[in-house]
């Protein structure tokens, strides 16, 4: 099917005129949070240092707490191929306004990476969080992973693979909980092996050849009794592919009686899923705010 081709990729010019159109909004948000713009949270030093793509910003309220506020890092989709922190302000700025300490990385992209080295990216960001976030009101012990599309997937990949935290000398996995809106990638491995619609083997590049590559970036497959809470959305004319692994996801939440909740939005396609955080007042921001405890 044609339109799984496109999945991920046309869309981003889209986003950027709708963020474009509402840019008077994001000013208005922007007295009500401060940003800290292109963060390194992988050393310089580092033999794989990326001065772009290591980066993240980090959007807090003015307003004063008294207690430390909970923290949503957010992984941009974008194909595993594109995409940027940048594009995506409005949402930090919509979740510093609601009284959550917003984290929006960057990571490396294919054809330069592969998905493991974007999952490891990933890790890293929320790692550095972890150590610094106090330092920005944030609690580190309410840290929540947050990704639309391709991010979606990466955000649960990073909330249940426990391994790439172990890898980079982390005894825990520090994530309190996943919202995954119309995550892409959540079963590569069935997907890839059936290679069932034209232009499927465009993934090869982001996904590489080998089928326990797949496997290993397969959220799906990391899914146990202990693994953290999720939010899940898929709009309900979302792409076939992301209908059907949120769906055998949700399944698979279900008979490990991990603690979640799958949301269908009616009449949404894949873009409009990413676009409607650009409003305050939308179902995934709603449930988000009780789901981390914030308090505005």
């Amino acid at each position: 099917m044609l339109l799984l081709r496109l999945l991920w990729q046309v869309p981003i010019g889209l986003i950027i005129l709708v963020i474009i159109l509402f840019s008077m909004s994001g000013y208005a948000i922007s007295f009500n949070s401060r940003r800290t713009k292109d963060v390194a949270y992988v050393p310089a030093t580092s033999p794989d240092f990326n001065a772009e793509r290591h980066l993240l910003d980090i959007y807090t309220p003015r307003s004063k707490s008294a207690t430390a506020r909970p923290v949503v890092v957010f992984i941009h989709g974008g194909a595993w191929n594109s995409g940027s922190k940048n594009i995506y302000f409005i949402i930090g700025r919509r979740l510093a306004k609601q009284g959550v300490v917003a984290v929006v990385i960057n990571y490396r992209l294919a054809p330069a990476v592969e998905v493991p080295a974007m999952a490891d990216d990933c890790a890293r960001a929320v790692l550095w969080t972890s150590q610094h976030i106090a330092e920005y009101g944030g609690d580190p012990n309410r840290i929540f992973v947050m990704g639309h599309s391709a991010g979606g997937g990466l955000a649960a990949l990073v909330a249940t693979d426990d391994q790439l935290f172990a890898k980079f000398g982390s005894a825990k996995n520090p994530i309190k909980g996943a919202i995954l809106d119309d995550p892409g990638g959540l079963d590569m491995f069935d997907y890839l092996s059936k290679m069932q619609y034209p232009g499927d083997d465009s993934y090869l590049v982001p996904f590489g050849k080998k089928p326990d590559v797949w496997h290993a970036v397969s959220p799906i497959y990391y899914l146990r009794t202990d693994s953290p809470p999720v939010l899940m959305y898929a709009g309900e004319k979302t792409y076939p592919g992301i209908a059907s692994s949120t769906r055998r996801f949700n399944e698979r939440l279900q008979a490990l009686g991990i603690k979640h909740e799958f949301t269908v939005l009616s009449g949404k396609e894949h873009i409009p899923m990413v676009t409607q955080l650009f409003w305050k007042n939308n179902i995934i921001y709603r449930d988000l705010l009780k789901f981390v405890g914030a308090k505005s």
